[in-house]
């Protein structure tokens, strides 16, 4: 007899005020263990909804959530909601106790029954999330970044087969993020931790998870990898979640030179090359250019179709150039 899914909902439905595009539909998901699954989707598309029911903090009202073959059950059926290998951490921060010490807070988790276990694992935890150094402070006197990384340490330290992340990076500052990113990537290839998180940053899904699902409007409409999804979305909605893709009709794409039989034509800005060729004639303009650090968009038009593209020469092409375009790669949709 094979095993049971490790995580997963079975036509799952969870409706809010009987409003059918409120929560989730008829949903179906399988999250493998020991990696990382992000679910996107624009705002109100049942992200939290979904997390909230694998967790057990809500129920369905129609289907149901298994974890290794057993029913997860929700407030109706248990005191305190949540499973119990399970772990939540949202953007907010409410449950940490602000007038204790980082210590004392992840050491709370623990029982008294084993003082050495709990002070090495109090150790590891705050190790595990670089905060060691902050052992002795105060979580009043934290930045937000540094009391997201308190709460994930909090959740970590009971050892949870399962750790669920709601939007987790909104308090961390963007050069602080990449390293608490990778942070959990490397527990979850250490202890074999399934993380489960839900993200409207693109290039925080890209980077991090090992697959992703797409909801919208409380359904699933296309799951992969970062990499399948990206290279190739097959619904423009996934496509303009995960890039700055431009999306044009198909009189747009036909001014940019593309002749599709389709009702949409996205183009990524990596994917348009600005050429240096005598024989093309230059006739996009630079309208604006966009500063990112080490690269631009470049926002250009022609005969009202604006593109926007990645340029990695900064400062080449100021608004007013003339440019000739190459476009390397286009999809095809018919939205």
């Amino acid at each position: 007899m094979s095993n049971p899914p490790y995580l997963n909902a079975v036509s799952v439905t969870k409706n809010y005020s009987n409003d059918k595009e409120s929560g989730v539909n008829n949903v179906t998901l399988s999250i493998k263990p020991g990696k990382i699954t992000a679910i996107i989707g624009e705002s109100g598309s049942g992200k939290s909804t979904l997390l909230k029911l694998l967790y057990g903090l809500l129920s369905p009202e129609e289907g149901e959530v298994f974890f290794k073959g057993d029913r997860i059950i929700g407030p109706e059926e248990k005191l305190i909601p949540g499973h119990d290998r399970m772990k939540m951490v949202t953007q907010h921060t409410d449950d940490l106790n602000l007038f204790a010490t980082v210590w004392q807070n992840v050491a709370s988790l623990l029982p008294n029954t084993n003082l050495t276990y709990k002070e090495q694992q109090t150790e590891k935890s705050l190790k595990q999330l670089k905060i060691w150094r902050l052992r002795e402070h105060r979580v009043t006197d934290l930045s937000g970044g540094e009391k997201q990384r308190v709460a994930i340490a909090r959740a970590l330290i009971t050892c949870p087969e399962v750790l669920f992340l709601d939007e987790p990076f909104n308090q961390v500052d963007a050069s602080f993020r990449e390293g608490l990113q990778q942070n959990i990537r490397n527990i979850v290839k250490d202890t074999g931790l399934t993380v489960v998180l839900v993200s409207h940053d693109p290039a925080e899904v890209l980077s991090m998870a090992d697959d992703l699902v797409v909801l919208k409007q409380g359904e699933i409409v296309e799951v992969g990898t970062p990499e399948e999804l990206y290279q190739n979305p097959v619904m423009l909605y996934t496509a303009q979640i995960l890039s700055n893709c431009s999306a044009l009709t198909t009189y747009e794409a036909k001014i940019c030179g593309i002749y599709s039989q389709q009702g949409t034509v996205a183009i990524n800005p990596e994917n348009i090359e600005i050429t240096n060729s005598w024989g093309k004639k230059k006739d996009w303009i630079v309208i604006q250019t966009l500063f990112k650090g080490f690269f631009e968009d470049l926002i250009i038009e022609k005969e009202g179709v604006r593109l926007r593209v990645l340029n990695l020469e900064l400062n080449k092409y100021p608004v007013g150039t003339s440019v000739s375009i190459r476009i390397k790669k286009h999809f095809e949709y018919r939205q």
